[in-house]
């Protein structure tokens, strides 16, 4: 890792100080996405810690399950009296099985928050999936923005380098004063330094480029459209509310907590279980083969009915309440926070697009007033001064069109993030995408009997039933932030 991790910083570094000629490679952001899927340390980190959580419906399916122990033991007595010294040894084994048969919901229940808190996680997966693909948009778009800028940095260089030899020649012949010479090298001094900090600021994304996608940029095709950016303010809202994986993940945990609670109310009530053992015991330990002859057989029921615990069930049901309350007041701050990602990201993007025309107006106003200056300079109509103005100025129409692109690209995939619809095959239909699902379904099974699903089935008879943590008109209290942000928000 260390060795790929140097690879990729020489890589990028590389890149970079020979960043005027193309390098040998091309890439697509379909290409940078698809590499990055299968190997940002991130997504690959997230999905191994869905593959650990899909281990706790195994863990909570136990409990249908028999226990099943064996025990062999040994023992040495030394009694010292007056009467005189004994002492004796002895040996036993034995084997047994409990097997519960109704747990008021415990076990029911227990499966339920697990495969509740599975599906959060899965919602969490895609949720740090599209956060990494947003950071490979981002980091692409960076990319493809500061490589324009150095190429307009570098042409304004040219410029003024043609400028000021210009400028030397016709001081040469009395045309212009020393102080146009001197404007001209101002100009150029500053340009050079202009380069100078285009070519740092290349190096950091494509460093940062690097590590999101796993190789250093080649030479990078312009940014493809988007697909399914949405035009209207309400539907993007409408569809953020109902698939961002935040708030999915948010309602998932609800339901857990609110499992747990009624898990956690089932302690009140009585659990039956049945049992068996089988050993045998001798008082003499070298004797151990005579077990067979001294063995006995145990079976029998047992119900169980708690009647006082020192307060502790009603103090893990209250718990178990507090924390369900609290992940119902985490829905509604998830939909307040996809709330405001819309609406900002929207914004943005309408900016965004504002600025671009604006820009694109700019650079071909810029373009011919340049062109004008330039040839009316040489008849004596414009200063030295007002040329180098002018070219000032279309260079920094020229930077603020190339940030409005990547600003606008950014802003479209932020939105994209915020509604949910920015996972890989969103960007990439013929993209090989991982499933979540194919683990749970492999490990759900381990350690089954066939008899499992009629002691579900059992233990949720009679168990207490799960309970909204809050009441239904109490819940969803955003719907006014909603019509608000809506009312207010920008227009294309």
């Amino acid at each position: 890792m260390l060795n790929r991790s140097r690879a990729l910083a020489s890589a990028a570094i590389i890149a970079v100080i020979s960043s005027v000629g193309a390098p040998a490679w091309a890439d697509t952001l379909q290409e940078a996405i698809a590499l990055a899927y299968r190997t940002n340390p991130s997504l690959l980190a997230q999905r191994a810690n869905q593959r650990a959580l899909d281990e706790t419906i195994v863990a909570a399916r136990a409990g249908l399950r028999p226990t099943l122990s064996a025990s062999v033991g040994a023992d040495y007595t030394k009694v010292w009296s007056d009467a005189g010294d004994s002492e004796s040894d002895g040996a036993s084994a034995s084997i047994s099985v409990s097997q519960p048969l109704w747990t008021a919901g415990r076990v029911g229940h227990s499966i339920s928050a697990a495969e509740a808190n599975i599906l959060a996680g899965r919602e969490g997966l895609r949720d740090i999936e599209q956060t990494v693909l947003a950071a490979v948009i981002q980091a692409y778009a960076d990319v493809i923005r500061d490589a324009e800028i150095l190429r307009i940095r570098q042409a304004n260089l040219g410029v003024l380098q043609r400028q000021l030899e210009e400028s030397s020649a016709r001081f040469e012949v009395g045309e212009i004063t020393r102080t146009d010479v001197a404007q001209s090298e101002a100009r150029l001094a500053q340009s050079e330094a202009d380069l100078a900090q285009a070519q740092a600021q290349l190096s950091v994304s494509r460093a940062a480029y690097a590590a999101v996608v796993g190789q250093a940029p080649g030479n990078l095709e312009p940014m493809p459209v988007l697909p399914g950016v949405p035009t209207d303010f309400d539907a993007a809202l409408d569809v953020a509310l109902a698939d961002n994986p935040s708030i999915r993940a948010a309602g998932w945990s609800l339901r857990a907590a609110e499992a747990e609670v009624a898990a956690a109310r089932a302690d009140y009530l009585p659990s039956a279980s049945v049992s068996a053992s089988y050993g045998g015991a001798t008082d003499d330990i070298g004797r151990f083969s005579d077990l067979a002859d001294n063995t006995t057989f145990r079976a029998g029921a047992t119900l169980s009915v708690p009647l006082f615990t020192g307060g502790l069930t009603s103090s893990r049901v209250a718990q178990a309440r507090e924390r369900a309350n609290a992940a119902q007041i985490n829905v509604e701050g998830e939909r307040r926070n996809t709330l405001q990602a819309v609406s900002s990201a929207y914004a943005q993007s309408i900016s965004a697009r504002s600025t671009l025309q604006a820009g694109r107006e700019s650079v071909r106003a810029a373009t011919v007033a340049a062109e004008g200056v330039r040839q009316e300079a040489q008849v004596g109509l414009r200063t030295t001064l007002d040329v180098l103005n002018q070219e000032l100025e279309l260079r920094s129409a020229e930077v603020t069109l190339a940030s409005a692109q990547r600003n606008e690209y950014v802003a479209q995939a932020q939105l994209l993030a915020a509604m949910g619809r920015l996972e890989g095959l969103d960007l990439d239909p013929t993209l090989e995408v991982y499933d979540p699902a194919a683990n749970y379904n492999r490990v759900r099974g381990r350690g089954a009997l066939p008899w499992d699903g009629v002691l579900e089935t059992l233990d949720r008879v009679a168990a207490p039933p799960v309970m909204p943590a809050v009441d239904a008109e109490d819940a969803p209290i955003d719907q006014q932030l909603k019509s608000e942000v809506i009312q207010t928000a920008p227009r294309r």
